[in-house]
Order: C-alpha cells, then sequence, then structure tokens
C-alpha cells in the first residue's frame, strides 16, 4: 500500500493562548500538488509557519509527518535537513547578505556539508537561465530593493536549488504581474516529480491555472472544510466561499 511522504494529523495550534488551527488532517503522496483556498484570516499561513517549526505558533496536540517521521518537535533548521521547504509570502529583506552567501550557507545546511565555489557556480548558472534572473543578482543584499516579483523568483530559485521532499508554497503568486506569475508557476510546474510533494497555498485560481493540482481543499475556521477535484478551484472562483457553511 502506498504511503503518505506528508500527513498532517488531527493538529491543533494555538498562538499566545488563541486557538488559530483546529484539527487539520492532511495527506500528500508522492507527486501530488494540493491546492489550500480560503479567504484571509483563516489560518493558511498559520498553517504553513506551523509546519515548518515557526516558534511563535504551539502545538496543542496533533502531528506533522514526513517519510514517517514524526517531525513535530524539531526545529526549522532541523525540518529543512528532511528536506521540508517553505516559500513565504512576504520574504524578508536581509542588508548585507548577498544572495550567493546566503544560497550557498543554504546549501551547506541542508546537505550538511561545504559546495565548492565552481560546484555553486555550476549549480546555480542553469537555473539562473530557468527563471530569467542575471547573473547580478547573486552580488545583491537578499531581497533588499527587489520588486514582489523578483522576491518570489528568488525564492523559487532556493526551492530548485535546495530540491526538498516536500515544498510548502504561501501566495507565491502574491504580488506577481501576469508575466512573473507565469515564469514562476511555470518553474514550479517543472519541478513537480513523481518523488516529491507539494502543498500550493493560494486566494484565487490563476496560479493553479499553470501548477495542476491534483487535490484542492477549503480552508476556514483554522481547519479544512472541503476537499474535491480541481473543478473545486472553478467552483470558488466563481462562487466565492459563501456557499461552504462556516467558512
Amino acid at each position: 500500500m502506498k504511503k503518505p511522504l506528508f500527513e498532517i494529523q488531527d493538529l491543533h495550534v494555538s498562538v499566545e493562548g488563541k486557538k488559530v488551527l483546529n484539527g487539520v488532517q492532511l495527506k500528500i503522496f508522492p507527486g501530488e500538488v494540493h491546492a489550500i483556498m480560503g479567504r484571509n484570516g483563516t489560518g493558511k499561513t498559520t498553517l504553513a509557519y506551523t509546519l515548518m517549526g515557526h516558534p511563535k505558533y504551539e502545538v496543542q496536540s496533533g502531528k506533522i509527518l514526513i517519510d514517517g517521521e514524526d517531525i513535530t518537535s524539531l526545529k526549522p533548521e532541523e525540518r529543512a535537513r528532511k528536506r521540508l521547504f517553505l516559500a513565504f509570502q512576504y520574504p524578508v529583506a536581509i542588508p548585507g547578505v548577498s544572495v550567493a552567501s546566503f544560497l550557498r550557507a543554504s546549501l551547506k545546511a541542508v546537505r550538511s556539508e561545504e559546495v565548492q565555489p565552481s560546484q555553486f557556480r555550476a549549480l546555480i548558472r542553469e537555473e539562473l537561465k530557468h527563471l530569467g534572473i542575471p547573473e547580478s543578482f547573486m552580488t545583491r543584499s537578499l531581497n533588499e530593493g527587489f520588486s514582489g516579483g523578483e522576491k518570489k523568483r528568488l525564492e523559487t530559485l532556493q526551492l530548485r536549488l535546495l530540491k526538498p521532499k516536500m515544498a510548502v508554497l504561501d501566495e507565491t503568486d502574491s504580488g506577481l504581474d501576469i508575466d512573473a506569475l507565469r515564469v514562476v508557476s511555470e518553474n514550479l510546474q517543472d519541478f513537480r516529480s513523481s518523488e516529491r510533494g507539494m502543498l500550493v497555498i493560494t486566494h484565487y485560481q490563476r496560479m493553479l491555472n499553470y501548477i495542476k493540482p491534483d487535490v484542492v481543499h477549503v480552508f476556514g475556521s483554522g481547519r479544512i472544510l472541503e476537499s474535491g477535484g480541481p473543478e473545486l478551484a472553478l467552483k470558488l472562483e466563481e462562487k466565492g466561499y459563501e456557499w461552504i457553511e462556516g467558512a
């Protein structure tokens, strides 16, 4: 019997004493892409941060598993070494840290070994071409003065370099114009494989026109309210969330 690559078991989470996730259940099998859609304030980003181990979010009960291993108590860097990746909705700028230095440090942390400069250059050059990112980006401070599209392309570059087993994308389409959305989405679609999983968190159908999900979930009140195929996203685009009780 096929085993889940990634699983969330009855996850309950609070922030500063306030309950924010209320029994999230989810299974993602190798090769699958799942989409979570929902209105603002329903807990989608909270879920993403909790999955990656943000210390602000307290897990009251439930489990998070990757390849059957319970990672609920692991630190974010330990989860990254287990090949879990989070693309942020609002990537943070880090003045004084170049993009190249950040990417090399990330590769070293995940692989637990030094990446030689020549090896790094070979890895990065091809990916820069794929995403339409000029090599001059490598000397700029991380995300400082970057447009929304540039930040999201850089997030996608990190994903493609680190090659995680499981990627969580928190509203990667936020702030993208039509051209940037197409480039980023096509590269994410190209990243799909039979050995990886992806969880795409989004408000809108437009990104799902490029990244075809296997399963779509509607999120509301800190839990999954309904699940279905890609047609569910089209229904949400047409009717909104009002028809789902409690959304």
